[in-house]
């Protein structure tokens, strides 16, 4: 039997696209991540792969693909849902304050954790190693935290993506260090990140300006075409791409703020809006099919025989300690005493895969066992679920019942507002041809 003929293909990515939906609604009852149910999807994919004696299939081209594009949608669908106000100022400083601190802290020490253990590890190896363990997965916590109170879920959203950008930034900042040729230094680095901003703004204004002027009903996947196409781009000149994806997000999520003076007369507000609205709910369906096939993938590739060893063990557990002891002390610090669910949640996910397999031929160390990576995925994610449980548990919800009155109630209201904003598109009675 083939199962990789064009047929089977489309049936078994439909039927995985089908269960992703159901992982997404048994999540939101028991706070079990879809993500850990779609690992485990991937790895009952695998043997059945194996049972029916296909032949090896290298999935890493594709995982990549993926996993770059689901980056960027994840980030911007993130971006889209932060708003820039004066009284979320503190917030935000406090979100990238903890992911930062949080990040270069962990690095360090899980860096410090893998060298002492590893052998032929160097310290500038040990670095590149650990940063892609040290940073928040937004694609876990961003759909994991849509029940928590208004306040913890955008401390996660925020400070998952800055983690993600911080990280990304990290890391290939460590990846230039191995080349004295091309590195920058620090002062490079800097300006590399004032360009990246500067050129981020300028393509954002021109981007929202020349599609609220297309009148074609099919403008929004061009867009998510430009978007990409200014991302590749922007790796290719080493510049840090994932904040043009941010800046744009922000942009357009909040145009009142970045429209101002004269530059609000070229603004057509409606159309603009009509833009974010359609934006928003592309980006998190494109979000969802490519997440799903990222972590189904990364299941069937996964080699469980490298959680048995005793020594992959042993690392994993120490740089889970130390993750949960700096997070510990950074929340306490910033937030005060209630932690609960914040503690837990701090997921390693689809950057920490996309990340490890992007280390350079150079700095790979042979002694690295990849079962480090699916343990702390692993660990780290039932550790969330735990967390967000417990607390379920000492904070109950309102009942399901009143919960969906609420969305309903909030779906209606959010139609007939747009309808009405909507309304204002073209008001101007049609011109006839005679």
């Amino acid at each position: 039997m083939e199962i990789f003929s064009s047929y089977n293909l489309i049936i078994e990515v439909s039927l995985v696209l089908i269960l992703s939906f159901i992982f997404n609604g048994i999540a939101k009852k028991t706070n079990v991540p879809a993500v850990l149910m779609l690992i485990i999807l991937g790895i009952i994919i695998q043997y059945v792969i194996k049972a029916f004696g296909e032949g090896a299939f290298n999935f890493f081209p594709l995982l990549e693909i993926l996993g770059i594009v689901g980056l960027i949608m994840i980030v911007l669908e993130a971006a889209l849902e932060l708003e820039l106000e004066r009284d979320k100022l503190v917030p935000i400083l406090k979100s990238l304050a903890v992911a930062l601190i949080g990040l270069v802290v962990s690095t360090f020490l899980a860096a410090v954790i893998l060298k002492a253990l590893i052998k032929g590890m160097t310290m500038q190896s040990a670095w590149l190693y650990a940063t892609p363990l040290s940073i928040l997965s937004s694609a876990i916590i961003i759909p994991s935290v849509s029940s928590l109170p208004d306040h913890k879920k955008e401390f996660h959203i925020y400070e998952s993506t800055f983690s993600d950008i911080l990280g990304i930034m990290l890391f290939y900042f460590l990846t230039g260090r191995l080349n004295p040729a091309e590195d920058a230094g620090v002062g490079g680095f800097f300006l590399n990140l004032i360009l990246t901003i500067v050129i981020s703004l300028i393509a954002s204004y021109a981007i929202i300006l020349i599609f609220q002027k297309i009148k074609s009903q099919v403008k929004l996947f061009l867009l998510i075409a430009v978007l990409l196409l200014l991302y590749a781009l922007g790796k290719k000149m080493h510049l840090s791409s994932l904040i043009i994806i941010l800046i744009f997000g922000l942009v357009i999520a909040n145009m009142k703020l970045f429209f101002q003076g004269k530059l609000k007369e070229y603004l057509d507000v409606t159309k603009a809006k009509l833009i974010y609205h359609e934006l928003h709910v592309i980006t998190a369906e494109t979000a969802f099919v490519v997440r799903t096939l990222f972590f189904v993938i990364f299941g069937i590739t996964i080699v469980l025989s490298s959680l048995l060893s005793l020594k992959v063990a042993l690392i994993s557990i120490l740089i889970l300690v130390s993750i949960y002891a700096i997070r510990f002390v950074l929340l306490r610090v910033f937030l005060g005493k209630d932690l609960s669910p914040q503690l837990f949640i701090a997921p390693r996910g689809l950057i920490t895969v996309l990340l490890f397999y992007a280390i350079p031929e150079e700095a790979i160390i042979e002694g690295f066992e990849p079962g480090i990576l699916l343990f702390v995925i692993i660990g780290t994610s039932l550790i969330m679920t735990w967390g967000m449980i417990r607390d379920k548990k000492i904070n109950p919800k309102p009942s399901e019942t009143v919960l969906e009155e609420e969305e309903v109630l909030e779906e209606t209201e959010y139609f007939i507002k747009n309808t009405t904003d909507l309304s204002d598109i073209d008001d101007t009675p049609p011109v006839s041809d005679h």
